[in-house]
Order: structure tokens, then C-alpha cells, then sequence
């Protein structure tokens, strides 16, 4: 897919869309877009699907998400909702909810007009036109597993609706939602490309892969362990569904000079300068650019990264110091996350030191020491991760942001292996050995399969694997939620860095106070809104 014609067709569907709305006449009106006189070229008709696609997931949430979970957190202004969510402190009227309902919906009907209306361009190539009509699926697919996974049961439907029948729909329930997204992935998986059989100019476009790898996600969401494995199998062992590989460097997997690599599955298309986001102007430190902090990552985090030597920080041998607290830790917390002292690497080849500890920064500006209540980081952290060399004025970058990648392929198979009492030396190398090896790690006790360890000991050490490759990919609230862990990580205290009182939390840092209820915060409510409008859409338990 040509990046820049994601661009073109966003103002052009949005016209389409309101022209084809009206239907009073049979003769298409001059100089507007209807249902009868658009659909006439295959350009025209790739317009839409590329809207479609840009559509499909935003920026914003990508980044923001991360601050729902323990990972992170959202300290100026409510950013998406996520300083609400994360604190529990939301009901059914918070406009993230309504946001996200909406967005999703509006996805879908871009998807639904171009199913309805691209057989009426006979000029189109029959195989082009069933791809499309593929990639169209799975982007409804991926939009409606999206609301799934959110609300629980909601409306689901396969054709655009009236006005007056979507104020009386009702919701399907959660397993109805479940199989059409599992019957849609399979169907299209049929029809879809592999990745490698793609020009240049169409990389982005969904493939064969995708539909195997979003499978395998929303299997791995449902605890559906068996097939997890023969899902991912599909992509692990032979080359018929896709070539996928992980990229040598972890490091290297999320800069702009190795977009499109190996390890990509399925990611969002940016442009630079003309599809582009500048979150980083609110995340990055302050010393090299940003304005101020908007989402920090957490101690909790910063913990979670064990040390060289394979040993979480707590364990006896481990070798961890609080005075050294960063030395000796795994490879990857460096490339995610910036702390005090970092060496922050500058596109000119300089490197500039983050001072986040008060008092130590020689500058008399001391942008970024932890100070309560300034603009700096709240946690005494930044992040680096997905940080762009090339990014121009305000950090406002087109690099592409990868929705799902092989190395999630490689841990959702480890998990449900282990789930089934079938994880082994052979598995374990196949997937958290290769990470950790791709990472840096060199020290056998971290490389090597520890049987030992039991099912229950190697769930840990797989769950905090995907915690700390997969930190700032958005997708650590979906394992909270799956792993309904809430009541453990989201209620009590989320810190920061050792900067504080000792005589509180060791000194760490108290930054916001949780609260997680069991009995509704798995879910989110229905939003307001729309029950005012829809009297048919049932509420979710206990809002």
C-alpha cells in the first residue's frame, strides 16, 4: 500500500460518505459522489479500502494505552481517559468510552460501504477485487474484536444500517461477536496474500499472516490453549502463511530505517510529515526537546526488567543494588525506557545525560529532576522506545507503529504451551531464549531452560518475558484483563524512582492511588450516550 494514498482518500470517503446517504432520486446528482456514479475505477475504489486502513487504529491510544496498566502513567490532563481508567475512578458518561465505541463503529461502516458498492467497478481485475474485499474483512474483524475485547457483547451486524435501525439494535453476545471474528480471520485467511507475494508499494496491506496472527491473539485472549498452538504453529513452521523471522536488534526493530522488516506482522502506516503524530513531544525528556510530561513510566515497570544474570531483582543472587539500580538489568530496559544518568544518543551522533534524581543535574535548568507537581516526568522516568532519529519540529514523526509482530507470535506459543503442561527445552529456545538472545542477554543462567521451575514458576517467568519485550506496545491493560490480574496490579499505589521519603514505601515514589473493582472493571460500561439514544443496549454488570 502507497503510504501517501492513505492521505488522499481520508477527506474523499467522508464526502462519499454523507453524499451516499441520500437515495431520494434515481438519477445521480451532478458534481457530488453517490452510491451511483463513485464506484466507476479501481482508484477509486482502493481510495476507500485506504481509508479503511487508516482507520483502523490511532496513535494516540497506541501510546496512551499503556498508561490503563501498570506500565505507565498519565499525570497532566486525562489523555484518552487513561488517568481515569487506570485509577477507576470512570462510569459510562467518560468520553473515552463513548470515543472508542464510536471510532470502532465508524471503522466498520468505511468497511461496509466498500463491501456493499465494489462490485459495481466491472472494470476491476476479479482476483484484485476479492483481495480487497478481504482486506476490507479483516479490518471489520480487527474493529469489532477491538469492541469485544472492551465491552463484552455489542451490536454486530454485516451490512450498513439505517438510521432508524441502529437505534433499535441490540447486542449480540460476546461469543456470537467471537466466532463471526474467528470465522472472518479464517475465510480471509484463504484469500489474502502472504506477505512476501506484496510489492514494494503495497507493503502495509494485510496479509495471510495477519489474519493467522490476530487469530491467534483473540484464541490467546480466550484461554483456548490448544488452538493457540496450532494458530501460531502456522506461522512458526514453514513458510505457507508468511516468512517472519525476528529482526537482529531489538533496538533497531523500531527505527524508522528498518520499517517493513521481518518481524512485522501487522502495523499502522505513517508518512512523515503527512500522516504523522508527535506524541513524543509529551513523553520524551525534557532536556532533549519535549515540553512536558504526559505519560511516565512506572517503578512497578522499571522492576519487572530482570538481571543479566536471568534472576528478578528480588531473588537471593540476583547481584541488584538500589544503589546501582540500572547496571547488570536485562538489555531491553534501556532501549524502552530512559532513567537518571541515560545516555540519550542525538540524531548528530551527540549523546546528552538524563538527570532525573533531584539535585544532581550540573545545568542550572534541571529540566528533568524529578521536582512534585513541574512538568517533569512524575515517575523520575521517560520513555525511549519508538523515539525517532528523523522526526522533524516537535517530534512529530511518520514512523510506522507495529500492531502485531512475530516476537508476540513467539510468546503467545510459549504461554499456551505451557497452559497444556507441554513447555520444554525445545519451546523454551524457540521463543524466550531467542528473545532474550535478540536482546543481548549472554549469561547462561538467563538463556538456559530451567525445568525445575514447574508450570506455575515458568508461567511467571512467560508472563514477565511478554511484559518487559512487548512494554510501551500498548497491550499490557489486554493481559491484565485476560490474566484477571486487575485487583492484584491496579488497586493500591503506582511509584516512581527512589526519589521520595524513606520513611514512606522505602523512598520510592508515591505518584497515583489505584483502585480496581472484580465485579465491573473487567469490562467497560456501554456508554451513556448511546444507551440514550438505543433503549435495546443493555448494560454491563454492576454499572
Amino acid at each position: 500500500m502507497n503510504k501517501l494514498s492513505i492521505i488522499k482518500a481520508t477527506l474523499l470517503v467522508a464526502l462519499f460518505t454523507v453524499a451516499s446517504a441520500c437515495k431520494d432520486l434515481d438519477l445521480a446528482p451532478i458534481g457530488s459522489f453517490t452510491d451511483a456514479n463513485y464506484w466507476t475505477t479501481t482508484e477509486k475504489a482502493d481510495a476507500v479500502l485506504n481509508t479503511a486502513y487508516s482507520q483502523m487504529f490511532r496513535s494516540d491510544y497506541f501510546f496512551y494505552n499503556e498508561g490503563m496498566s501498570d506500565n505507565a502513567y498519565n499525570g497532566r490532563g486525562d489523555a484518552n481517559g487513561v488517568a481515569s481508567l487506570a485509577a477507576g475512578t470512570y462510569d459510562p458518561s467518560l468520553g473515552r468510552i463513548k470515543e472508542e465505541w464510536n471510532y470502532h463503529y465508524q471503522g466498520i461502516k468505511t468497511c461496509h460501504i466498500i463491501l456493499e458498492n465494489i462490485d459495481n467497478v466491472t472494470t476491476m481485475d476479479p482476483a484484485l477485487m476479492n483481495r480487497m474485499k478481504a482486506e476490507a474483512r479483516f479490518i471489520r474483524a480487527y474493529h469489532y474484536f477491538q469492541l469485544m475485547t472492551w465491552f463484552g457483547g455489542v451490536p454486530l451486524f454485516e451490512r450498513d444500517l439505517t438510521i432508524d435501525e441502529a437505534k433499535s439494535i441490540s447486542r449480540s453476545s460476546r461469543e456470537e461477536v467471537l466466532s463471526f471474528v474467528l470465522r472472518e480471520l479464517d475465510e480471509v485467511a484463504a484469500i489474502l496474500p502472504v506477505n512476501t507475494a506484496y510489492a514494494d508499494q503495497n507493503r502495509g496491506r494485510v496479509t495471510k499472516g495477519a489474519a493467522v496472527a490476530l487469530k491467534a491473539r483473540a484464541l490467546l485472549y480466550e484461554g483456548r490453549w490448544q488452538e493457540v498452538v496450532t494458530t501460531t504453529e502456522q506461522l512458526i513452521n514453514g513458510n505457507e502463511y508468511g516468512t517472519y523471522s525476528l529482526f537482529p536488534s531489538y533496538e533497531g526493530l523500531f527505527l524508522p530505517q528498518n520499517e517493513n522488516n521481518s518481524e512485522v506482522i501487522l502495523d499502522l502506516q505513517f508518512v512523515p510529515l503527512d500522516r504523522a503524530y508527535n506524541h513524543f513531544f509529551d513523553i520524551a525528556p525534557l532536556a532533549v526537546g519535549a515540553r512536558l510530561n504526559a505519560l511516565a513510566p512506572t517503578q512497578e515497570l522499571v522492576d519487572s526488567y530482570i538481571m543479566a544474570n536471568g534472576k528478578r531483582i528480588n531473588q537471593e543472587g540476583s547481584g541488584y543494588s538500589e544503589e546501582n539500580p540500572y547496571t547488570n538489568r536485562d538489555p531491553r530496559l534501556t532501549y524502552t525506557i530512559v532513567y537518571h544518568g541515560y545516555q540519550w544518543s542525538r540524531p548528530n551522533g551527540t549523546t546528552t545525560t538524563i538527570y532525573t534524581k533531584p539535585g544532581s543535574d550540573p545545568n542550572s535548568s534541571a529540566l528533568d529532576e524529578y521536582r512534585p507537581g513541574a512538568v517533569s516526568s512524575p515517575t523520575g522516568y521517560y520513555i525511549r522506545k519508538y523515539y525517532d532519529p528523523t522526526s522533524s519540529t516537535n517530534f512529530l514523526s511518520g514512523l510506522n507503529l507495529i500492531l502485531i509482530r512475530y516476537a508476540d507470535v513467539l510468546l503467545m506459543h510459549a504461554e499456551a504451551k505451557n497452559e497444556l503442561g507441554q513447555m520444554n527445552e525445545a519451546v523454551w529456545n524457540q521463543s524466550v531464549r531467542a528473545l532474550r538472545e535478540r536482546a543481548g542477554f549472554t549469561n547462561p543462567e538467563a538463556l538456559n531452560y530451567d525445568g525445575s521451575l514447574g508450570q506455575s514458576g515458568l508461567r511467571d517467568v512467560i508472563r514477565n518475558e511478554r511484559r518487559t519485550e512487548l512494554a510501551m506496545e500498548g497491550l499490557r491493560i489486554f493481559d491484565i484483563r485476560r490474566w484477571r490480574i486487575g485487583d492484584e496490579v491496579l488497586n493500591g499505589w503506582v511509584h516512581g524512582a527512589k526519589f521520595g521519603s524513606a520513611s514512606v514505601d522505602n523512598g520510592y515514589i508515591r505518584v497515583n492511588q489505584r483502585t480496581f473493582d472484580e465485579n465491573r472493571h473487567y469490562l467497560w460500561p456501554i456508554p451513556r450516550d448511546e444507551r440514550a439514544l438505543n433503549p435495546n443496549l443493555t448494560q454491563n454488570p454492576n454499572w
